[in-house]
């Protein structure tokens, strides 16, 4: 089989990095398209092998792209599309339809209860969604949470599939030497209480709440790797509160790895060096760099991580799910420092999210796409797995109320 992937961008995130994982894992051919900002995840996933094919589309109302695409998508002999993120979703389910492609598959990476892709929604953007989305054979959602959202946006429940975010654990099992290592490489005192965070500085992950936390606690480091709008106003306010030698913001790092140099630490590396883990973001789809960060073996403190949330506390004993407030979070840093550093052995929740089994749960919903009759572009997938898979298809929905017809051109999600 032969499959396109169509993405909105390909610069550092969470959906960009996750289809590179997942395409180590799939067993078929698959080229990557991307509309825009073909960026270092194009490069990591050329060294990977895979054809990147970048359309120079300019914008959410580039209309001009939508026949390009056909054509292009004409020209592969694609036998089935997956589309990523909401721009691309949109216009690739419909260039896909257009293009007289069997089945195609849509990932929904980042759906909040009231933004999506960390902007906010807007009745435009619900329409135009729900408009697309009925054109594909099947959407995938990255959790139970997410696919509830869906379902309460009226997607029928027996086009949802739960596929959900995966990692390599082994590449985040700790090491002692790993830890010195970096925290020499980044300057930091051997014996330093390190927190940690990761994501895009973006005002949605409220990583100020997480700088002024790290400044309140004398003699505490924060390592934060991420890049994006933000970075600027982080750092005045570190300098703001005279904490700007002890919050260090690291730009965007490889969450698979070192850079091919050995120079710069990637992800694995910085978890090693850390000694407890934040996620203070309000909204998440999934919350991966939570899965990451209990992988190393690391506590982790987060507001909302539907990734364990969903689960029996049990899957993820290291985790605290804590408020909001500024305060809680100081509060439970102090204890953390109080108590030293601590290594806890990897959770069950790590072994569910293994990216081997996310593979084999896509690849089942897959054959669904494929399969003749109601699996066909446009109409309901079978509800049923394939023995031995774990692509969970959601329980019908009562029915909801038709979509409105799409608009001329897909909306911002702004």
């Amino acid at each position: 089989m032969k499959a396109l992937h169509i993405i909105t961008g390909l610069g550092i995130g969470g959906a960009e990095q996750q289809l590179r994982l997942l395409l180590r894992h799939l067993p078929m051919r698959c080229d990557v398209l991307t509309l825009t900002n073909p960026g270092p995840v194009a490069e990591g996933l050329r060294a990977d092998g895979v054809r990147v094919v970048h359309l120079g589309m300019r914008g959410n109302r580039d209309l001009g792209a939508l026949p390009r695409l056909v054509r292009f998508i004409r020209r592969g002999g694609y036998d089935l599309v997956h589309t990523h993120l909401y721009r691309a979703c949109v216009y690739g389910r419909l260039a896909a339809r257009l293009a007289g492609v069997a089945a195609t598959v849509a990932t929904e990476h980042s759906l909040g209860e009231g933004e999506i892709e960390g902007r906010p929604l807007s009745g435009g953007v619900r329409a135009l969604y729900l408009a697309s989305e009925r054109l594909g054979a099947a959407t995938v959602a990255v959790s139970d949470t997410v696919a509830a959202r869906l379902q309460g946006w009226g997607v029928p429940a027996a086009r949802v599939h739960v596929v959900p975010n995966g990692i390599e654990a082994v590449r985040f099992r700790f090491d002692p030497q790993v830890r010195r290592a970096t925290r020499a490489r980044t300057g930091l005192p051997d014996r330093a209480f390190v927190v940690g965070g990761v994501g895009r500085l973006v005002p949605g992950k409220r990583f100020d709440v997480l700088v002024r936390a790290v400044a309140a606690l004398p003699g505490a480091h924060l390592l934060l790797a991420g890049d994006g709008p933000e970075r600027a106003a982080l750092r005045r306010l570190a300098a703001e509160l005279g904490a700007q030698s002890r919050i260090h913001l690291l730009g965007e790092r490889d969450p698979l790895g070192d850079s091919a140099d050995g120079r710069t630490p990637g992800i694995p590396a910085l978890l090693a060096a850390m000694d407890v883990f934040v996620s203070p973001s309000r909204e998440e789809a999934f919350g991966l760099a939570v899965i990451e960060a209990l992988a190393a073996g690391l506590p982790v403190l987060h507001v909302t991580c539907p990734a364990i949330d969903d689960l029996p506390a049990a899957q993820a004993p290291g985790a605290r799910r804590i408020g909001s407030g500024p305060e809680e979070l100081v509060a439970a840093l102090r204890g953390h420092m109080e108590a030293g550093a601590t290594r806890l052995p990897p959770p069950p929740v790590v072994r569910r999210y293994d990216i081997a089994r996310s593979a084999e749960q896509l690849l089942d919903v897959y054959a669904h796409a494929l399969a003749p009759g109601p699996g066909q572009a446009g109409r309901a997938p079978a509800q049923q797995s394939r023995p031995g898979s774990g692509a969970r298809s959601r329980p019908p929905a009562p029915a909801q109320a038709s979509a409105p017809a799409p608009a001329p051109a897909p909306a911002d999600p702004s």
